[in-house]
């Protein structure tokens, strides 16, 4: 009996110490999970880090006007 509850407590120990990894293992998934459902806001998202607040504006200024001449067509 004495090295059931010794594992017991090993195994509640292990689970107290996981603790912080899992909650921090279960936001990655979110994320990865959000980024899969909307990838297209996940790419607009890292071109703005990339590019800039600004620089972004320009883009999706010239990328709105491109699309409406070609939508015209």
């Amino acid at each position: 009996m004495v090295l059931v509850e010794r594992s017991a407590a090993e195994r509640a120990a292990i689970a107290a110490a996981a603790s912080p990894l899992a909650r921090k293992a279960a936001a990655i998934d979110r994320i990865v999970a959000s980024v899969r459902a909307h990838p297209i806001l996940a790419i607009a998202a890292a071109a703005a880090v990339a590019l800039g607040r600004g620089r972004l504006l320009d883009w999706v200024t010239r990328g709105a006007a491109a699309y409406s001449l070609l939508r015209r067509i």
